[in-house]
C-alpha cells in the first residue's frame, strides 16, 4: 500500500455492488455529523443505483406498474461520518421470494480508514403503483433480482 492509498475495504459479504458518497454540508445536522435522514435518503440512492446496474430503472416500473416499496428498515449506526468524509456504501440483495418480496443488505464504510460506519437491512414488497397495493413481481423483476441474490 502506498501512503497515499486507502486501506482494503472489509466488506461483510462479497462481490457488493459499491457506489461512493462524499458529505455535504447540507447532509450534516446540529451535532456536526451525518444526519440519520441523510443515511437513509443514501440507502435509497444506493439501492438504485444497484437495481439500474441490474438493468431495471425508474420507467421500466412504470412502464410494469409496478415498483418495490419499503415495509421494514433496520439500521445500525455504528459511527459518525463527519463533513468531508467518503463513504463507500454496499449493497446486496439478500433475498428474493420470486413473488412479492426482497430484502437488501447495506454495509457503508469510510473509505480514508475503512472503518465501518453503518449496517442495515431493507425489506421491500412489490406493489402496484397505480393503487399502492401488493401485487406479485414482474418476470423480469423476480428474474433479475433473483439472479443477482448473494448465495
Amino acid at each position: 500500500m502506498t501512503p497515499d492509498s486507502s486501506p482494503p475495504l472489509a466488506w461483510q459479504f462479497p462481490h457488493p455492488f459499491v457506489c461512493q458518497w462524499q458529505i455535504s454540508p447540507e447532509q450534516i445536522d446540529h451535532y456536526n455529523h451525518v444526519n440519520n435522514v441523510a443515511y437513509v435518503s443514501q440507502l435509497e440512492r444506493t439501492a438504485w443505483a444497484h437495481s439500474n446496474a441490474l438493468g431495471l430503472s425508474i420507467e421500466q416500473y412504470q412502464d410494469l406498474d409496478r415498483g418495490m416499496a419499503i415495509s421494514r428498515h433496520e439500521i445500525d449506526y455504528l459511527a459518525a461520518a463527519v463533513l468531508g468524509d467518503t463513504l463507500a456504501c454496499a449493497t446486496w440483495i439478500v433475498a428474493c421470494d420470486n413473488k412479492l418480496k426482497l430484502a437488501r443488505q447495506f454495509h457503508f464504510i469510510r473509505v480514508s480508514d475503512g472503518l465501518t460506519m453503518l449496517k442495515a437491512r431493507t425489506e421491500f414488497v412489490c406493489i402496484a403503483l397505480s393503487s399502492g397495493k401488493p401485487k406479485r413481481m414482474p418476470k423480469i423483476f423476480s428474474e433479475t433480482y433473483f439472479n443477482a441474490m448473494l448465495t
